[in-house]
């Protein structure tokens, strides 16, 4: 084993050749890592301007919508450019009445029977009637 530490090649000693490759690549793997390091924390900084950006419009939006909501704003658009008014007392209905204006029911639609002669033409049977029109 004492031989391999006293062993040379082109005089220089295996030992020395070996850890000198060591610290080369030793080197390199530290630069790499510090240099993938810096790319990933500018990245970093990038989302985090993104997120502060996006806070900020979050606020705008948010401050925006309280605006467009005020109870007051709504009430003069409505009076205003719909000329709607509050529902007055006289307006309002019971449940139970609700069925007065309900909208009737429409009347089914019956299609005809197929004609039975040879010489009816077949899109004619298929026309619905209604039977309150035949009615005079």
């Amino acid at each position: 084993m004492i031989g391999v530490f006293h062993k040379r090649f082109r005089g220089f000693r295996i030992v020395n050749i070996v850890g000198l490759g060591l610290l080369v690549t030793l080197v390199l793997g530290v630069y790499l890592a510090k240099t993938f390091a810096w790319r990933e924390r500018n990245e970093i900084a990038a989302v985090e301007l993104q997120i502060r950006q996006e806070a900020l419009r979050i606020r705008l939006l948010q401050a925006e919508v309280a605006h467009l909501e005020q109870p007051r704003r709504i009430q003069a658009l409505s009076s205003g450019a719909l000329g709607m008014s509050p529902i007055l007392a006289k307006q309002e209905i019971r449940p139970a009445d609700l069925q007065k204006f309900a909208r009737p029911k429409p009347e089914p639609v019956i299609a005809a029977p197929p004609s039975s002669a040879p010489e009816a033409d077949p899109r004619v049977a298929m026309l619905a009637v209604r039977p309150q029109a035949l009615q005079p």
